[in-house]
């Protein structure tokens, strides 16, 4: 797959939508029957931060769903907002208690609880045809308190892929975020992973053919890039808060992606395009890649200035020491020669019984000059290698 890979502003993130006041409550009483499938959710979540993809239910018959939870700040939310279950199953909402007096009202109108503001109350509905089924709570909808439920194969249920152990040692991976039906799909970089901000958040997500997934930097960690695999897409190192990437996925497959900096802290993620399943196919998402296909070894290059910096001058500093001590070789070799040959031809002059012993002085060790030499790269190497690396793996380091 050619890579579309392209750095540009994002759109503005679910700010919250100045909706007016409630719902028309006559217009809902008024429809009937269930939703018709939708391929996608047109802007409903907008504003509604807590939404954070397709939470999937399926295979249970009885979900619940708490009334008044954490949304931006405010108990004015559902969650989680937006579920996947079979036809069928019954969806149960409970009451938490707090932020008043909620209901839960079916956009289309197909089923409708009463207002409460009790801890505990429940209100229940069985969904038996497939379908995206959109409601809100009628005195918070301006709020972001929103929710769907999604049944069956509207945008199309299916299992989890196998990932293999790319995920081990990933805390904060639990389970594949459903975003089809969305245009395009943020996923923060820099985000909470085992106490550390070491993390892609989510760490993997679902999304259509022709998706665009943005990659947003939260500023946190240091330095931290994106780089497919497959070598399908990759960022620039970046530490700074709202800098973006992004990519659009045109063929089904799993794409594995990094930051090379923070990989063996775990920062790993995975987009799923299309109805991957199981051990389906990999597309273009390659197997693992890096130091986990095949047990190859990569050598790490610069991806940013600093890097690109030390190996220059790392680079120039040895080829200067190797000139200057490969002339001095040379020319001490020249003088050694120079000085046995006279010695030679004196001797040669000189009868047997009056040979003298002539000091010549400490005796020219190629191998040791031979190992002077090495012994110089190899530090120049080991002060690159240290120079590059504190900027490279360290985080926050000193640029940032």
């Amino acid at each position: 797959m050619a890579p579309n890979a392209d750095r540009q502003p994002r759109p503005t993130r679910r700010r919250l939508l100045a909706a007016g006041g409630t719902v028309a409550t006559g217009a809902l009483l008024g429809a009937a029957g269930p939703a018709a499938a939708q391929s996608s959710f047109d802007g409903w979540f907008d504003g509604v931060s807590n939404y954070d993809g397709v939470v999937d239910r399926t295979g249970q018959s009885e979900v619940t769903v708490e009334v008044g939870v954490d949304n931006g700040g405010q108990p004015y939310g559902f969650g989680p907002p937006a579920i996947r279950v079979d036809p069928g199953t019954t969806v149960v909402w409970e009451w938490t208690g707090r932020g008043g007096s909620h209901n839960v009202v079916a956009d289309d109108g197909s089923f409708e609880s009463d207002l409460s503001s009790e801890e505990g109350n429940t209100f229940s509905h069985t969904f038996e045809s497939e379908g995206t089924f959109k409601y809100v709570c009628t005195p918070h909808q301006s709020l972001g308190m929103k929710g769907a439920v999604v049944v069956g194969s509207g945008g199309g249920g299916v299992s989890e892929p196998d990932y293999g152990d790319w995920f081990d040692g990933v805390s904060n991976y639990d389970e594949t975020v459903d975003e089809r039906g969305s245009s395009e799909v943020t996923v923060e970089v820099g985000v909470d992973n085992g106490g550390q901000p070491y993390g892609f958040g989510p760490a993997a997500v679902r999304v259509d053919p022709g998706t665009t997934v943005v990659w947003e930097w939260t500023g946190r960690g240091g330095s931290h890039n994106v780089v497919a695999q497959d070598g399908s897409f990759e960022s620039d190192l970046s530490s700074e808060e709202g800098n973006t990437f992004s990519h659009t996925f045109e063929e089904e497959g799993v794409y594995r992606y990094v930051c090379t900096p923070h990989q063996s802290l775990g920062m790993k993620g995975a987009i799923v395009v299309g109805s991957v399943s199981g051990g389906g196919d990999d597309g273009g998402g390659g197997d693992g890649g890096g130091e986990e296909a095949g047990g190859g070894f990569s050598v790490p290059m610069p991806s940013d200035f600093v890097g690109w910096l030390a190996l220059l001058f790392g680079a120039g500093g040895g080829l200067a020491v190797a000139m200057v001590l490969g002339a001095e070789s040379y020319a001490a070799y020249r003088e050694h020669s120079a000085s046995e040959q006279q010695y030679v031809g004196e001797q040669s002059t000189e009868a047997a019984e009056t040979e003298p012993v002539e000091e010549i002085g400490q005796e020219y060790d190629p191998i040791g000059t031979a190992t002077l030499v090495a012994g110089y790269f190899v530090l120049i190497a080991l002060l690159w290698v240290f120079m590059y690396f504190v900027e490279f793996i360290g985080g926050p380091t000193i640029t940032g």
